[in-house]
């Protein structure tokens, strides 16, 4: 899940919120927010000035890295632009 609000500054802002309900192990809790750092880091120049905080909706045990990344960019391409 992907919260935005428009910060008024020249380029956007991530946070990172993985409830241990969700992801029970730090491993994994970790693993999800190197992910979405690294997306976020690759993809900043083109999202529009917004903060922008990722949730984890629901449980990641048998989600890869690759439907991870597939999910975090699916979710950055539909911000409406600035």
């Amino acid at each position: 899940m992907l919260h935005y609000r428009p910060n008024g500054l020249d380029t956007a802002r991530l946070g990172v919120v993985v409830a241990k309900k969700l992801a029970k192990r730090a491993n994994v809790r970790n693993l999800v927010k190197r992910i979405a750092r690294e997306l976020f880091r690759r993809q900043r120049a083109r999202l529009p000035a917004h903060d922008l905080v990722v949730r984890l909706h629901a449980p990641v045990a048998k989600a890869t890295r690759a439907e991870l990344n597939l999910d975090l960019l699916a979710l950055f391409q539909r911000l409406p632009p600035t």
